[in-house]
């Protein structure tokens, strides 16, 4: 039996090849499903850890203790236990000490808690020493600004009522390092309502009146857990950790629970995308290698039909026919198991974590070895078959037709099961179950319905062209039509090609959705995020690093306030945006701010002293002070005239740092009360009224303000909350007077602000308008105290970074509304594609720290690594091995069909065929197949879209703030008809070749 197998293989080595190829393909692709899948889940679910929020990566385990005069001791042990309670490998825990506590500063009461936290100075940018000495603190650059403090100077807080208040000393004013990485993830050690924290060493937590603060230890997740690599389930883990910690009374503060949603949803999508793909394919090339096994199995006819007549028993029949499949078989599995492990590898990465790697190995070979008997039972059940038949039957050349009832049935099944996916697909989830098939199912069942009309087309036309003398169209259609086997070859040509174009066109609208994403959430091929003083610096240092407006814009987006805001120096946003029709007119911003630029400016502060002119009406006491900023540096000065007596009078008061160009603005006049012996201020007593008639400077000397600058009404305005003050500016003179407290609290702004830009504040508006806007004027919150009204120029469906709901602004704009308000946000260089390296240097020099470089590009490469993206390319492949499979079936049928197509051209030509009717007839069979193959296979992929509702695979965390583009651009489908065509073309011209070739010899 061994010595007939072994000369069976070789005496058909063609016909061997031919399924060994195919195999080697089957086996390649389902190898490399399972190293694919666990490399693409451990990537995907990187991707996400890396781009999930800080506090998402960090737990934090908190107590309110009290300190027994060994704040030290008291930390070792509060962590001790957090170790014993989170069994989790990780790196050393950073603990901290916190305790709210208040600084009052004039007229200026804020939270500034006081902080001890590990490792505090390797993770900020300290001018002055690191705090080392009990009572020494390190304030934030926002804070002392804010207080009007700095190095040396001494701070008072409080933190309750009976308790004594603690003076600390600033040695140093910090800025933070990476405010975005997780040792800053902790809000306790942030601004939140108020000021941010000093920061002390932990000696000074021994005073009495910080016994009582909040202990922390916060432990940074390891990311393979994260990841899930290994199946490591760090929910489950987690959940076990908090309720031990709970039992003792401490906090556990986890936030990963959406991003390990996130992981989990990514891996399934894998996993379950990768899974449909590798069956889809499978069961084409089991279809396939069952076809080319039809084919072959002819020249084998008549070795069958021997053996029965040497009388040898179907069993026997049966192992000899088994014997010569295994054998192409078992090469092509052993050749396409390490090809599949190559291929996964170039396409998603190694697998690095042991246990998936264990995993993956046991599932490839499962898939090979699935292959392997897959293909085997096709091809013993067609061996079966035509064991079946009669020794006449298989000894003749030519065989019945396919049109029995069997095979209209199962064209019927087939068409059922396509009408259910396609159903699944349009009223369920599309992408689950059967949806996910339901292209290649659509495509299927487009294949049976062209194959029947194929068949029956070239049948009845093939013989009126005969008969009617067209003898190149009789005769080619004829081959079309009388070829065993031909309706299937066509069927399969359809499906791959159709899966083919389908996963092309998924794979490059994915690129594209990407690419646009990340401009969208980027807003320019370049981003940095930057650190600066305030937004008058970073614009500033934008400018004067890109004096031309062409490459640079210095941005601030805002997203803790509602609507959220993105300010942008609209001058220059046409040059540097990547902006999308989605956004609306570029233009509409900058022409709104150039329609209202509002009152001409006024002259700046430039010398060391002021000189006020007014008259004070009321009994009360009062004082009064202007606030003007650096225009250079956005530093605030506070500009005090003191107590006020009554009458007219005329106070000065000195001015500190802006005699440097280009000099200070004025920002806001205030009235308060007279300061105590403390230095704070509170608000003055009702009735107040204040009238500024003049003010001027020393040194140099000059007019500031006039009686025409303090009439114009148009140049000042109120506060919009608690008790406002009235402005007058109808007799020649600026008229502030304190209105009286009518709402039941104490809250009164006794502030006047200076206007010298255009109001309302126009607006781009992203999306829907906030629900209170529908009950009260438009206006934002994010613009320093009260509220700013604004006048909408311009709607868009989106807007860049903010998504779908936002507001755009003008930065010049806000950082004039703002003044020397807290400034929220995150500050940004916008940079365009022609930006050179040294451009950064420049925006360094002029006071600018690069925190994060992001690039439009790099984002894109990130959101490749998430599931629906890598699902996208296992697709690809997988449809590119479905196009390979095809290309060799019709190579092994062409071989096949060679030696008898010869004969019957031969037999033609004696009876005087032409030579060129012959030789054209010989390839246009072929030729006619895969055009109208191709042809149906695009027909089919382009009706899946409606039908199966074939979407672009989308985003994990469900993104979708612009329309994707379509699955089945122009574009992707002549790209995919143009590579279908090469390839099988090239198939079908080498199964051809051979056959042309002996006819031209034969005509000599």
């Amino acid at each position: 039996m061994l010595t007939l197998i072994v000369g069976a293989v070789r005496t058909r080595t063609a016909q061997v090849l031919a399924v060994l190829v195919l195999t080697a393909l089957a086996a390649a692709v389902a190898a490399a499903g399972p190293w694919f899948a666990f490399a693409s889940m451990s990537s995907a679910a990187g991707a996400v850890v890396a781009a999930a929020p800080p506090e998402q990566l960090t737990l934090s385990v908190r107590q309110t203790t009290h300190i027994d005069g060994d704040p030290q001791a008291t930390i070792d042990q509060f962590v001790a236990r957090v170790r014993d309670r989170v069994a989790l490998p990780s790196a050393d825990p950073v603990s901290g000490l916190v305790l709210a506590m208040n600084v009052t500063r004039g007229s200026l009461t804020d939270s500034m808690p006081v902080a001890y936290r590990d490792q505090f100075c390797d993770h900020v940018r300290l001018q002055g020493p690191c705090p080392a000495a009990s009572g020494e603190v390190s304030i934030s650059a926002a804070a002392a600004q804010r207080l009007g403090l700095r190095r040396g100077d001494q701070v008072t807080e409080n933190y309750s009522l009976g308790i004594r208040p603690v003076t600390f000393r600033i040695v140093s004013v910090y800025t933070l390092v990476e405010p975005d990485g997780p040792y800053w993830s902790n809000h306790f050690f942030r601004a939140l309502s108020g000021l941010d924290p000093v920061f002390t060493p932990i000696g000074t937590f021994e005073l009495d009146p910080l016994a009582d603060p909040t202990v922390t230890c916060d432990v940074r997740l390891p990311e393979g857990l994260l990841r899930g690599d290994g199946g490591y389930d760090l929910g489950a883990a987690l959940d076990t950790a908090g309720a031990k910690l709970r039992t003792e009374q401490l906090e556990l503060f986890n936030s990963s629970g959406q991003l390990l949603a996130a992981v989990a949803r990514d891996r399934a999508t894998v996993r379950t995308t990768v899974t449909v793909a590798l069956v889809q394919v499978l069961i084409l090339a089991w279809f396939a290698i069952g076809l080319a096994g039809r084919y072959t199995s002819r020249d084998r006819h008549g070795d069958t039909a021997l053996l029965k007549l040497r009388g040898v028993t179907p069993s026997g029949m049966l192992r000899l026919a088994w014997g010569q499949h295994l054998v192409p078989l078992a090469a092509g599995a052993i050749v396409g198991l390490p090809l599949g492990y190559l291929v996964a590898r170039l396409l998603a990465g190694p697998v690095r974590n042991p246990a998936d790697q264990r995993s993956a190995q046991l599932l490839s070979i499962v898939a090979v070895v699935a292959v392997l008997v897959g293909g085997l039972v096709v091809l013993a059940l067609l061996e079966a078959l035509a064991q079946r038949r009669s020794v006449v039957d298989l000894l003749r050349r030519v065989t019945s037709s396919r049109g029995d009832w069997k095979s209209g049935l199962i064209d019927l099944l087939l068409l059922a099961v396509a009408i259910a996916a396609v159903y699944q697909a349009r009223a369920g989830d599309a992408a689950s179950g059967l949806a996910l098939a339901a292209p290649a199912l659509v495509a299927l069942a487009v294949a049976v319905l062209l194959a029947r009309v194929l068949a029956r087309v070239a049948d009845r036309g093939g013989g009126a062209a005969v008969r009617s003398g067209r003898l190149r169209l009789g005769l080619t259609a004829v081959q079309v039509s009388r070829r065993p086997g031909t309706d299937r070859l066509f069927a399969l040509g359809v499906v791959t090609v159709a899966m083919f174009t389908t996963a092309l066109g998924g794979w490059l609208a994915d690129r594209s959705h990407r690419a646009a994403r990340s401009d969208a959430e980027l807003g320019a091929q370049r981003v940095l995020t930057v650190q600066a003083a305030n937004r008058t610096v970073l614009e500033q240092a934008v400018r004067r690093a890109d004096p031309q407006g062409k490459r640079a814009m210095a941005a601030v987006v805002d997203t803790t306030h509602q609507p959220a805001v993105l300010a942008v120096d609209s001058s220059r946003l046409a040059a540097i945006a990547r902006w999308r029709p989605d956004f609306g007119p570029v233009s509409a911003l900058p022409a709104a701010i150039a329609d209202d630029p509002g009152p001409a400016p006024l002259p700046a502060v430039t010398g060391d002293r002021l000189t006020v002119s007014l008259e004070h009406l009321g009994n009360s006491a009062a004082a009064l002070s202007l606030v003007v900023q650096h225009e250079g540096t956005g530093a605030a000065v506070r500009v005090s005239f003191g107590a006020l007596g009554p009458g007219t009078q005329t106070l000065s008061g000195p001015v500190h740092g802006c005699s440097a160009a280009p000099g200070c603005r004025i920002v806001r006049w205030e009235v308060t009360g007279p300061a105590d012996s403390q230095g704070r201020t509170a608000a003055a007593d009702y009735p107040t009224v204040v009238t500024v008639r003049g003010l001027t400077q020393q040194n140099p000397p000059a007019t500031i303000l006039d009686g025409a600058a303090l009439a114009d009404i148009n140049r000042w305005r109120g506060g919009t909350f608690g008790a406002a003050m009235d402005i007058d500016t109808s007799r020649g003179a600026l008229r502030m007077a304190i209105d009286e407290n009518l709402i039941g609290t104490a809250v009164t702004n006794d502030q006047v602000w200076a206007v010298d830009n255009g109001l309302p504040l126009p607006i781009v508006l992203g999306g829907e308008p906030p629900d209170d806007w529908q009950f009260t004027e438009p206006g934002l919150e994010s613009l320093g105290t009260g509220i700013t009204p604004v006048r909408v120029a311009g709607t868009a469906r989106a807007l860049p970074v903010l998504g779908t709901s936002g507001v755009l602004i003008d930065l010049d704009a806000s950082r004039r509304i703002l003044g020397d308000s807290t400034d929220d946000g995150t500050f940004q260089v916008w940079l365009a594609p022609g930006a050179e390296p040294g451009l950064i240097g420049a925006l360094e020099a002029n006071g600018l720290s690069v925190l994060k470089d992001e690039s439009a590009a790099a984002r894109a490469d990130r959101l490749e690594l998430q599931g629906p993206s890598a699902g996208a390319r296992f697709v690809m492949l997988c449809g590119a091995i479905g196009l390979l499979l095809a290309a060799a079936t019709i190579a092994v049928a062409g071989a096949v069909d060679r030696r008898t197509r010869l004969d019957e051209m031969a037999a033609l030509r004696v009876q005087g065929l032409p030579h060129r009717v012959a030789t054209v007839a010989s390839w246009a069979g072929t030729a006619g197949l895969l055009l109208a193959g191709l042809a149906g296979g695009l027909f089919a992929a382009t009706l899946a879209r409606p039908f199966a509702r074939t979407t672009v695979p989308g985003f994990s965390d469900g993104w979708v703030v612009l329309a994707p583009p379509s699955p089945l651009g122009t574009v992707a489908v002549a790209l995919a008809g143009l590579l279908a065509l090469l390839v099988l073309g090239l198939a079908g011209w080498l199964s051809v070749r051979t056959l042309l070739r002996n006819l031209r010899a034969g005509a000599r």
